[in-house]
Order: structure tokens, then C-alpha cells, then sequence
């Protein structure tokens, strides 16, 4: 039990890493529920308050960075909330609309419609979208970061 558990916690690990790539896959949660899998397969004994406390404020901050900073990216460079959204929506289909390439050019393209949607002069939309992929690509360094961390502490607590 003990190495399927291991190897489950592991996979786990693995899909919320590339959950920070590739949004459609959970990310944060999967890392959060290979702790459970731990504790079903092995044992709760060494997670406690504090380990839980940590973790759940990490997923928090994952939860909050990620909208936060790709919503900064479209305002810093001039998008209005309808590029925020915009840019939100094709975040979430670009990867399943253009396989290859929905992931970038699902949030540009998704501000840019959102600019364009309020009467914003093309140029303005266009900042706007180059503005989602800078908070796209900044959101997913964060998310490594601090995805990375929960792993991080889950190993120095066992």
C-alpha cells in the first residue's frame, strides 16, 4: 500500500506542476490532495495545525495570485475590465479551440475582443492583449514558485 500510495502522491505532484503550465489541469489542488493520499495510504501522523495552515494558506495566495496578476498584467498595459475578462475566457478555451497555440493566443485574443468590444481603438486593444500575455507568463512563474513550495514543505515535514 505504501508504494502505491507513493507513487499516487507522486503523480499528483507531477499533474499539479504541469497545472501551472497548462490551466485545464488543476494544479494547486492536485498537489493539495496527494497530501490526503499520503495520509490514507501512509499515515496523517506528521501533518498537523501548522503543515495545514501553511499548505491552505499557499493554495489561498495560488487561488488569489493567479487571477490577481494576470488582471495587473491587462491593467498595466492600459485594459479595461472587459479585457480582464476577455482575456479570462480565453485563458480557459484557447488550449481546447487552438491546440497548439490556444494557450497564448488564447488570452491575447480573448483581451483583444474584450477591447474591442467596448469601442477601444485597435492599438489600444492590442496593448491590452499583450498586456494578458505578460500577466499569463508572470501568473505561471508565481505558480511554479509557489507551487513548488507546497511540495517543498510536504518533503522537510515527513
Amino acid at each position: 500500500m505504501e508504494i502505491a500510495g507513493w507513487i499516487i502522491v507522486i503523480v499528483l505532484f507531477v499533474v499539479g506542476m504541469a497545472g501551472a503550465i497548462y490551466p485545464i489541469l488543476p494544479g494547486a489542488l492536485a498537489i493539495y490532495a496527494a497530501f490526503f493520499v499520503y495520509g490514507i495510504f501512509i499515515s496523517f501522523s506528521p501533518f498537523g495545525f501548522w503543515f495545514w495552515t501553511i499548505q491552505t494558506i499557499i493554495v489561498a495566495a495560488l487561488f488569489i495570485a493567479d487571477y490577481a496578476v494576470n488582471a495587473w498584467g491587462v491593467k498595466k498595459y492600459g485594459g479595461s475590465r472587459a479585457s480582464v475578462i476577455g482575456s479570462t475566457i480565453g485563458l480557459i478555451f484557447g488550449p481546447f479551440v487552438i491546440p497548439a497555440f490556444g494557450l497564448i493566443l488564447g488570452p491575447l485574443l480573448g483581451a483583444v475582443a474584450g477591447e474591442l468590444f467596448t469601442g477601444a481603438k485597435v492599438d489600444k486593444a492590442l496593448k491590452a492583449g499583450l498586456g494578458a500575455v505578460v500577466g499569463l507568463f508572470s501568473s505561471m512563474v508565481a505558480k511554479v514558485i509557489l507551487q513548488a513550495a507546497m511540495i517543498i514543505v510536504f518533503i522537510l515535514w515527513i
